[in-house]
């Protein structure tokens, strides 16, 4: 495993996310001390934070939650732009801007400094990451309804510079690429298992989303409430937070596409799972105490695991 600073950078967010499931699940008992208190303000957001009874000098703090959407829509045009340069390397042999080079070396440490040739899994990892960012755009402003929920300003600022740093983080794994020849010759049956994976993994992070929003939607899609229901339906029935496990198997699905072959990307996953375990976690325990009759076999994040 090579330790340059883009894997120290993965494994240290991934850490951080560990620790911070552990301490929510082992320290509850402390919820009335400050500092606890302050922990907790920092890793909720939305639904999960409106139960917290902080003091009212952490809500300087608070940024809407509906600014989710700011994510994806810096995500569409930073990737959309890696993209583009990319297959401007491939097709027109544009060299990348000087700046995004340096970005690079630095972090990759110089390792394989230059790709051997196009790579078809870079391409496809793009792309379908920033396909993945566009509909997730059109969720937040067609399809969700967000009530006066509110998150961190230190969560406003890591989301923004997650999907940044994501990116580059799939040219960093296109330099220690082994796809020689043309993009059409290099197509294999991993390339094909992970699109299949994600599209089945991104219709099920939809149809979640939209069961979520019809929670305060009527008939006619008009919103009738922003209080927050019991969800029903599809793989909620299985776990409490549907969209997330979505959201892991979409990243697994990435990694497939790399041919499973890029020590990076799974540094990636495994952010993402305790990431979205954490998040999981917390709004499972909030229905177990506001719903009594919330069903008792649905798991947290993945199905008949967690």
């Amino acid at each position: 495993m090579v330790w340059s600073f883009i894997n120290m950078l993965w494994s240290f967010l991934a850490l951080c996310f560990l620790v911070a499931l552990c301490v929510h699940k082992i320290l509850k008992r402390y919820e009335t001390c400050s500092l606890y208190m302050m922990f907790q303000d920092l890793i909720r957001y939305g639904k999960t934070k409106q139960t917290l009874k902080r003091d009212d000098w952490l809500r300087v703090f608070d940024v809407p939650k509906r600014w989710f959407w700011h994510f994806y829509a810096i995500s569409v045009c930073w990737n959309g732009l890696l993209l583009t340069l990319y297959l401007k390397s491939i097709f027109q042999r544009q060299p990348f801007p000087s700046w995004l080079t340096g970005l690079l070396d630095n972090l990759t440490d110089g390792l394989s400094t230059a790709s051997p040739g196009p790579q078809l899994s870079t391409v496809l990892v793009q792309l379908l990451l920033w396909v993945h960012c566009l509909r997730r755009l059109l969720e937040c402003c067609f399809v969700s309804v967000f009530s006066d929920g509110a998150m961190h300003v230190v969560q406003y600022v890591f989301g923004l510079g997650y999907y940044i740093v994501i990116g580059l983080t799939v040219l960093c794994s296109d330099r220690l690429g082994k796809g020689t020849g043309s993009l059409f010759f290099q197509l294999d049956w991993f390339h094909m298992a992970g699109f299949a994976l994600f599209l089945g993994a991104s219709l099920l992070q939809h149809q979640s989303m939209v069961l979520l929003a019809r929670l305060r939607t009527g008939k006619s899609g008009t919103v009738e409430t922003l209080a927050h229901r019991v969800p029903k339906g599809g793989w909620f029935e299985l776990v409490s937070c549907p969209h997330y496990f979505a959201e892991l198997l979409i990243y697994v699905s990435l990694s497939l596409v790399f041919g499973g072959l890029s020590v990076t990307w799974w540094l990636v996953v495994l952010y993402v799972l305790f990431n979205q375990a954490l998040a999981a976690q917390l709004c499972h325990d909030l229905y177990i105490s506001k719903y009594e009759s919330y069903p008792s076999h649905r798991k947290a994040f993945i199905p008949f695991v967690l």
